[in-house]
């Protein structure tokens, strides 16, 4: 399609469901550097399917009934390069806020939370470099902590398939039974009270988790985890990529995207 490529503009009737409430905001981490991927501006702006990889996953959330905000968390230096080269390649349903991105994940999660309007009870951190999330697993994960009072919170993730082997000094001491393990993804849903305050108590305490769910579970609380397909892969090594475009293509050409065509440079494709 020579001149043309991909408007992320949903179609209507794909968007919504009647009576849902847009009681969610998301808060997209894409505040990486880029040194394991080998890109100096970072993953998040490399080229996928025809749009910067983070705009797959504003796409999907967009798409997603409950999301009513979109807050973006990216380093302070990339702003604009956020806003011109990723936003407004889009024209989204939410309004978008951008937020700076700290020395570390967490700290920019912390970040992307401070601008969460205070209207939404409910939020949903996702990182910009799981780019094939689908609207059907936001909904899930959001609706198992909306109907359910005593979840903290509600993951993503996938059951591990491979054998595990606990190593210690190159040499394996244990076997576990993998039926117990889950491999975590995002997005990652919590009450937004809750994730805040988890959150202003592990930097009290100089605390750093390995996801948000992390800090919830230290406190006590229960974490639901929400079968979502293995294809949600985080994007991290330039191989990756190439698989995360044959499985977006297939995607792409089996159903679309609710995309329609919009005029971009010569050269440009889906």
């Amino acid at each position: 399609m020579s001149g043309l490529g991909p408007c992320a503009e949903a179609c209507p009737e794909r968007v919504g469901v009647s009576g849902t409430r847009r009681d969610t905001c998301a808060v997209v981490v894409a505040g990486g550097s880029g040194e394991r991927f080998g890109d100096p501006r970072g993953k998040q702006y490399v080229d996928l399917c025809g749009l910067p990889l983070a705009c797959w996953s504003l796409i999907a959330l967009d798409r997603s009934p409950s999301i009513g905000h979109i807050v973006v968390v990216c380093a302070a230096d990339h702003r604009r390069e956020m806003r011109e080269d990723v936003i407004s390649r889009l024209r989204l349903r939410c309004e978008v806020t951008i937020a700076e991105g700290g020395a570390t994940r967490q700290d920019s999660v912390r970040s992307g939370l401070a601008a969460v309007p205070e209207d939404f009870g409910l939020v949903a951190i996702h990182d910009a470099a799981r780019p094939l999330i689908q609207p059907v697993s936001v909904e899930r994960a959001i609706a198992c902590v909306r109907d359910d009072a005593g979840a903290g919170g509600a993951i993503c993730a996938a059951r591990v398939t491979d054998t595990l082997k606990l190593v210690e000094d190159a040499s394996i001491v244990a076997t576990p039974d993998r039926s117990f393990y889950w491999s975590a993804q995002t997005p990652q849903v919590f009450r937004t009270a809750q994730i805040v305050a988890a959150h202003k108590a592990a930097a009290r305490d100089r605390y750093l988790g390995t996801d948000d769910a992390s800090l919830i579970e230290r406190s006590g609380a229960r974490v639901v985890c929400v079968e979502t397909p293995r294809d949600n892969l985080k994007v991290t090594l330039p191989e990756d990529l190439l698989i995360a475009r044959a499985l977006l293509q297939s995607r792409l050409a089996v159903d679309g995207c609710g995309l329609d065509l919009l005029d971009l440079n010569e050269g440009d494709s889906l």
